[in-house]
């Protein structure tokens, strides 16, 4: 009897240490070596940098946009002032409206108008701004970002804009010039993010 009792306890005593063996390697989980920590920081490093190359891409693409609906604006508020110089019938007005500020047309100026300068650099306009260039009567834009920007022209990052009279190509031809109409556009080509000409 006392050699059942002994074995008994001997038999507790051993599940009592499995269980205490068991529990105390669920408390101490193997950490991460030195080479596991490695791989880890560069996949971190290499999404965070593709995901910063991408937002610096988005941003340009917003920036491209907005200065685009500023150009729309324009030209609608071209239109209409073309119209108006049409149905008072003077030539005249029409000569001066290539020559006018194109955001004296709007009723409301945008933000990022800057103002007026003899002349317009990237050191004297903020970048992400317009400006208007009284020496060559241009509007201008200055890219904030512009990475993927390529302009034909002068070398600077700039984006020149300019009201012109349009004639009509066929009487051109034959000598006579018919007014067809007056477009805001850029003075020189330039590229911006897509494959296109403006």
């Amino acid at each position: 009897m006392k050699t059942n009792a002994a074995v008994r306890g001997l038999g507790a005593g051993l599940k009592g240490h499995d269980l205490h063996y068991r529990a105390g390697s669920r408390r101490s989980p193997r950490g991460f070596t030195l080479i596991e920590m490695v791989i880890v920081i560069c996949l971190v490093g290499i999404l965070a940098s593709i995901l910063f190359s991408r937002v610096l891409l988005y941003q340009e693409l917003a920036e491209k946009a907005a200065m685009q609906q500023v150009v729309s604006a324009l030209q609608t508020a071209l239109v209409l002032e073309y119209g108006h110089s049409m149905a008072n019938s003077t030539g005249s007005e029409l000569n001066q409206l290539t020559a006018e500020n194109p955001m004296d047309w709007l009723v409301q100026k945008p933000d990022n108008y800057a103002g007026e300068f003899h002349t317009v650099n990237s050191s004297a306009v903020k970048p992400g701004n317009w400006a208007f260039e009284q020496s060559t009567r241009e509007l201008i834009y200055v890219p904030d970002h512009a990475e993927h920007f390529v302009s034909s022209g002068k070398g600077d990052k700039l984006i020149r804009y300019r009201a012109r009279l349009a004639y009509d190509a066929d009487n051109r031809a034959r000598g006579a010039q018919m007014l067809a109409g007056v477009i805001f556009s850029p003075v020189e080509p330039y590229q911006w993010l897509i494959r296109e000409r403006q």
